[in-house]
């Protein structure tokens, strides 16, 4: 597997995208800015991660691996890069937000040295592109949780 920088058209990675993301709406506004990392396996693009930076804070916008490949430190190989990435541009501080129902993603992103830092109730409504009734293993599709990873004492 091989993790480098993405200069392509960031369009045609929207099937990845839709992936990490329920709208569209919301994919549109973002697909086309930052920096992307994929990672690659014999020739095919098997995961992706955006940063959006913002200052001396970045956001990891959107990360996503192929179903077939999940579980298999495709993620975390994509995360090891984008904390390294920062690093390098002296970034103070990472975000994710994912969404509170999706525990599997509560764990991946706490793995990876990630802390809750607040709630944004009711993110995933209409009003935003969102689906009604999306459910993620029982629960309700219905706030975001933003985490934090502080890089200001990693070298």
């Amino acid at each position: 597997m091989l993790i480098h920088r993405y200069d392509g058209e960031q369009e045609l990675l929207r099937p990845l995208f839709r992936e990490a993301d329920d709208s569209e709406q919301q994919i549109d506004t973002y697909i086309d800015l930052g920096t992307v990392f994929v990672a690659e396996d014999d020739g095919e693009i098997i995961g992706h991660l955006q940063l959006i930076a913002r200052d001396d804070t970045v956001e990891l916008k959107s990360m996503a691996v192929a179903e077939n490949r999940r579980g298999t430190g495709v993620g975390r190989a994509l995360v090891r890069t984008a904390l390294e990435h920062c690093r390098q541009n002296a970034t103070r501080s990472l975000l994710v937000a994912t969404a509170a129902a999706d525990i599997g993603n509560l764990r991946f992103y706490q793995r990876q040295g990630f802390r809750m830092l607040r709630i944004e109730r009711d993110a995933f409504e209409a009003s935003t592109g969102y689906p009604g009734e999306i459910v993620i293993d029982g629960i309700p599709l219905l706030d975001r949780v933003w985490l934090s990873r502080d890089l200001s004492g990693e070298s």
